[in-house]
């Protein structure tokens, strides 16, 4: 079993190998040696501890549906949605394969209201779904 303190002075190399036998996994690209080096570290605290305690285990394992995207009821497929922006008034039609807008199809608000724009936007909120749209 690697220690603690043995992961300070490894090499990535060493990081990777020990990621890998830890967790039977590759290591996600583009982690960085510190950043290995501190999830390696709680990892191995907390498994030399028995583990997670069990009302986390508990909430890391419910499922509350936040894991997957649902459609708000304005969004149903055959909605328009109209937004005026520098005098140019903007309509999103909502289709079962994404939304179409200036002949193109999207798959989010948000990258609509971003190319209206030229700012990052939440698409809902652009489009009065959510809160109050600024123009």
């Amino acid at each position: 079993m690697i220690r603690i303190a043995d992961l300070e002075t490894m090499d990535r190399a060493a990081l990777i190998a020990a990621w890998t036998g830890i967790f039977c996994t590759p290591v996600p690209k583009g982690l960085s040696q510190s950043f290995l080096r501190r999830f390696l570290a709680t990892e191995i605290q907390t498994r030399s501890s028995g583990g997670l305690p069990a009302r986390v285990r508990k909430v890391l394992t419910q499922d509350d549906g936040r894991g997957q995207r649902s459609r708000t009821a304005a969004l149903e497929p055959g909605s328009r949605l109209l937004r005026e922006w520098n005098g140019v008034t903007h309509a999103v039609e909502v289709r079962e394969n994404g939304l179409l807008w200036n002949g193109r199809t999207w798959r989010s608000l948000s990258a609509i209201a971003r190319e209206i724009t030229g700012a990052h936007w939440s698409g809902p909120r652009f489009f009065g779904l959510t809160g109050k749209a600024r123009s």
